[in-house]
Parts: C-alpha cells; sequence; structure tokens
C-alpha cells in the first residue's frame, strides 16, 4: 500500500473505514482548547477591553461585570480573567462543572 500515489492510497485507506454517528467532544476539552487559544491571544497583544467586548453585544461573566463597574483603566480591563477563575479549573477537569453564571464561556461548553 505505501507504494500507492498518494490519491489511491487516501481512497484506499477511506474506504476501510467505516464512519459512525459523530460525536460531540467533551466540555472538558473544549475548556483546555479555549483556555489556550486565549492564553495564546494575550501572547501576542491585549486581549479586547470588557468595554468593548460588552458593545460587541458578548456576555460577561460576573467578576467581568464586577472589574467593569469598578474605576478601573483599559488595561485592568484588557486581563484575562479566566486565568484566575474556579470556573476555569471546574471546566477543564469536569465534563459537567458545576458553574452556573451567565456569560461564563465555561458554562456554554457543557451545553449540548
Amino acid at each position: 500500500m505505501a507504494n500507492l500515489p498518494e490519491e489511491q492510497f487516501i481512497e484506499k485507506l477511506a474506504s476501510a473505514v467505516e464512519l459512525t454517528e459523530p460525536q460531540r467532544a467533551p466540555s472538558s476539552l473544549k475548556a483546555r482548547i479555549y483556555s489556550a487559544l486565549v492564553h495564546r491571544q494575550g501572547e501576542h497583544g491585549r486581549l479586547a477591553s470588557l468595554s468593548d467586548s460588552k458593545r460587541d453585544g458578548h456576555l460577561l461573566c460576573v467578576f467581568e461585570r464586577l472589574v467593569q463597574t469598578a474605576p478601573a483603566g483599559k488595561a485592568v480591563e484588557s486581563l484575562n480573567f479566566c486565568r484566575v477563575c474556579h470556573a476555569r479549573v471546574l471546566g477543564e477537569h469536569f465534563d459537567h462543572p458545576p458553574i452556573y453564571w451567565s456569560g461564563c464561556p465555561y458554562v456554554r461548553f457543557k451545553k449540548p
């Protein structure tokens, strides 16, 4: 099979695979991927401020709303609050984490 041209090899390999019902990714995997993406985004520059996120129609979690109402500058509003939130830890380690705050991205991952 290794001597076949690439296209024939892929066709032969695909014909040998049985398709099953697609499975949804576990919420803990989604949470870990989300955390990694936001962390990586923060390495390349500031995150959008909470004021900008709210204006774009994104829901804010309870902690983000608290910081947004406090007299803090744009630099503080651009921090990644999920890095220090216990909801992130619960979301990354449990498929049905006991988190019920509206606006929390980790809550949205556990919904079907």
